[in-house]
């Protein structure tokens, strides 16, 4: 650890949180987590196994009864009050996503926010889980529909926003009243680490919420799946893994509600206002140094506007100040980990092998830290291996087309789903646009689509199901029906 983050990190626990207490992992084994602006090692913290995991569970089950029996103002009222804690101590919160995932700070603080409102958002949604009463029209019986608590739920989140996809998943959970075991990516624990005396302090009762940073992922995750008592498995991450996940929770018949990943397209029409563009594809494209599922993948542009485009994109990439993110001024920090950096050199030398075009970027500094400056290739061609896989990294690739019938098709060819961005001053267009796209989110004329009230998920091999909205909380309830005549 170095003296820059003593004072930082000084509080944050690094030991597993189950039933409301801190405890070693069962075989004593601990894990570092690394700085990727310096390649430093900031923390050490305790792997679970697949018995603290076990132990996880039974905590979780101990408090389920308690939790789901709550008046669900009750529940609502301790989310808002988490939130507000969050906001609290949100500076801190911030710093330490920083620290440990490397994006820059004004990025984290943005999470920090995003991350909270979760929690506010579910604290309303929390007293309307609404029912259903009817008539049976042949039988002339009364149908009553209400919604149960499913039971245990197991959270297994990433480290591109440590804060957020942890809050997105456990403030639903904790509206419907499960309670849950939350497995951190092993690259960012510390945030979630930090956020249980919060979430203690608001008054989330010792078990509801249990947390289990291993790099054991697989076995750990594995053993909870197969356990009878978890009902629900919410995880976010890559495809590959969601299928693995998938086959693993089919043997026990356990929900699964999927975010998996992306390959954003961002069609620019040739009526589009082209400042407003750059300013939506910055967003899209650079949010989290382009390490979101979410981020803008592939850029069709018109050719009409495809030079004016690439140039004042250009322009605007080649200006964000790379560093630490603890740095003033520092627009682009490090990727997690040299496996991320790795990738993203990767894909770029594979796409100017095959006749890209680097307009501002595509070398890596060397030195420590995972770093990768901000970068636009132009000419990019329909075979190189960034169209069809996640970049996951700082570089945007610009292809142009000539039709509308044209790039909808180049836009829906991929097998995955999850959100798409589009450019243009005709509102018909956009909308008719929009739903030829086969994505379960659109930016039309926004390059940022992530809301707590709206429904975020995919189609095709981007996900199942939905988080945020009321949607969200629909994941972790089971529907039950009564049948009465009186």
């Amino acid at each position: 650890m170095t003296a820059r983050y003593d004072n930082l990190l000084a509080n944050v626990p690094t030991d597993l949180w189950i039933g409301g207490k801190w405890r070693k992992s069962s075989d004593g084994g601990r894990f570092d987590v690394i700085d990727p602006a310096t390649e430093n090692k900031v923390a050490s913290v305790a792997g679970a196994t697949v018995e603290d995991a076990k132990a996880a569970l039974d905590a979780a089950s101990a408090a389920f009864p308690g939790w789901a029996a709550r008046k669900p103002r009750e529940r609502g009222e301790i989310l808002r009050k988490a939130f507000e804690l969050i906001m609290r101590d949100a500076e801190r919160l911030a710093k330490l996503i920083t620290i440990e995932n490397g994006k820059a700070l004004s990025d984290s603080r943005g999470e920090v926010a995003y991350a909270a409102e979760f929690f506010r958002w579910y604290a309303e949604e929390a007293v309307r889980n609404l029912g259903e009463f009817g008539r049976a029209p042949a039988s002339g019986a009364r149908i009553l529909v209400h919604r149960k608590p499913a039971g245990i739920a197991v959270l297994v989140t990433p480290w591109n926003f440590p804060a957020a996809m942890a809050t997105r998943k456990i403030g639903p959970a904790l509206a419907a009243g499960c309670t849950v075991v939350l497995k951190p990516a092993s690259d960012t624990p510390l945030t979630m680490l930090a956020l249980m005396p919060i979430l203690e302090e608001a008054g989330v009762p010792a078990g509801a919420v249990n947390v289990i940073p291993s790099r054991s992922s697989g076995k750990v995750v594995s053993a909870m799946l197969h356990d009878p008592r978890v009902r629900v498995v919410s995880f976010t991450g890559s495809t590959e893994v969601g299928r693995k996940l998938l086959h693993e929770a089919a043997d026990s018949i356990v929900k699964p509600a999927m975010e998996l990943g992306g390959n954003a397209p961002f069609i620019v029409f040739d009526d589009a206002d082209i400042d407003a563009a750059i300013e939506g594809a910055m967003v899209a494209k650079m949010r989290n140094m382009g390490e979101a599922c979410t981020a803008a993948n592939r850029f069709y542009v018109h050719e009409k506007v495809h030079d004016a485009f690439a140039k004042k994109l250009t322009a605007k990439m080649a200006g964000l100040k790379m560093g630490n993110g603890l740095d003033d001024g520092v627009a682009l920090g490090p990727l997690v980990n040299k496996d991320g950096l790795d990738k993203v050199m990767e894909l770029v030398d594979d796409a100017v092998k095959k006749g890209a075009k680097v307009l501002t970027g595509g070398k890596a500094p060397g030195g420590p830290g995972y770093f990768y400056p901000a970068t636009v290739l132009a000419n990019v061609s329909d075979d190189a291996k960034m169209l069809n896989d996640e970049i996951f990294g700082p570089v945007a690739s610009i292809q142009s087309f000539k039709s509308e019938d044209e790039v909808v098709t180049r836009a829906n060819d991929t097998e995955y789903g999850l959100v798409a961005y589009l450019y243009t001053r005709d509102l018909s267009r956009g909308l008719r646009v929009s739903e030829k796209l086969d994505f379960g989110m659109i930016g039309l004329n926004r390059g940022l689509v992530s809301d707590p009230a709206a429904p975020f998920g995919g189609m095709k091999q981007s996900g199942i199901g939905r988080e945020g909205a009321h949607e969200g909380l629909m994941e972790f309830l089971e529907t039950q029906y009564v049948s009465v005549n009186w």
